[in-house]
């Protein structure tokens, strides 16, 4: 662990803020494999003001990493140096329009698709079926049961590394696959979201099918994340998924220490209470071993894995 001194000298020196800043912060309670070590120091900003005035000031050697519901994020036992910014209060505002949503990053996903719902607004059902924050969304352009972000966003508001709070336009993020070409360091505070009119009935039953559908096929209520790995192009992986190669692989069930690859869908691994984010981060490497030698294919990683291994990060 870093010395207490240590510790406290970088959140001494960092620029003021009206929210709140914590040293040596505990992150596994905030995530959900629920394992990895602490921030450095945690910041969060009351409201995107504060967020830029935080960022203008803060000097540029040192490192800034933004996170959500870490939904879909492995922090590494060492812990995460520097500054971590998570939001919450200030940045959870939905605003309702008439043929949109516009909402705060710390939204979650599933709260926006049922404000839109209640308003009669169809085309965002599909967020009801992806864990996380608007915020996350955005940066990832996450998707899932037939949409995703790049097919409804008009914008994002982003607080640069910089300081600035600049706007801008699906076609400006570049949007690919699980991707989006945010500025360096860029932070998403806020977007809207697309739709359009429709039949409350209609738009209810398609999110409860994406409700069954999750509880079917995923494991939902275990410490798990999203997806592990990204499906490979159809020309890579002839037709298959990556939970099926891992099938395939003989990979469905493999333990590793704490970690578990899931017997429901292979392509999510599961802390069953004593994992490390070391064991999940290994079980992931031995997939893809397998996997590769069977069938020459290279998974990719989809979860986000940050952070120094071990406990030589304090």
């Amino acid at each position: 662990m870093m010395a207490a001194e240590q510790l406290r000298h970088l959140a001494d020196t960092l620029p003021p803020l009206r929210g709140r800043m914590q040293a040596d912060a505990p992150l596994a309670p905030t995530t959900w494999f629920r394992v990895g070590g602490p921030a450095e120091v945690l910041v969060r900003p009351a409201d995107a003001a504060d967020l830029c005035a935080f960022l203008a000031a803060l000097p540029p050697e040192i490192p800034v990493l933004p996170i959500g519901a870490a939904s879909n994020l492995i922090v590494r036992d060492g812990g995460i140096q520097g500054v971590v910014v998570r939001l919450a209060r200030g940045f959870n505002t939905i605003e309702v329009e008439a043929d949109g949503v516009v909402a705060g990053a710390a939204c979650l996903d599933v709260t926006v698709a049922e404000h839109a719902a209640a308003a009669g607004l169809a085309g965002l059902e599909f967020l009801s079926g992806i864990p996380g924050t608007i915020g996350g969304a955005v940066a990832m352009n996450a998707g899932a049961y037939g949409g995703d972000i790049a097919g409804c966003l008009d914008w994002a508001e982003i607080a640069t590394r910089s300081g600035e709070l600049v706007r801008l336009s699906a076609a400006r993020l570049a949007f690919a696959y699980r991707h989006a070409a945010l500025p360096p360091g860029g932070i998403v505070v806020r977007a809207r979201l697309r739709a359009s009119r429709g039949e409350p009935a209609t738009i209810a039953a398609r999110m409860a099918g994406i409700r069954a559908s999750r509880e079917a096929t995923q494991p939902v209520r275990a410490r798990t994340g999203g997806s592990t790995f990204r499906n490979p192009p159809d020309a890579a992986g002839g037709g298959m998924k990556a939970w099926e190669l891992i099938d395939a692989a003989g990979g469905r069930g493999l333990t590793l220490g704490g970690a578990q690859v899931s017997e429901k869908h292979c392509n999510f691994l599961l802390n069953t209470g004593t994992a490390t984010a070391a064991d999940l981060e290994r079980l992931g490497e031995e997939l893809r071993a397998r996997v590769r030698a069977m069938s020459g294919i290279t998974l990719e990683w989809e979860i986000r894995r940050v952070g120094t291994p071990g406990e030589t990060a304090r």
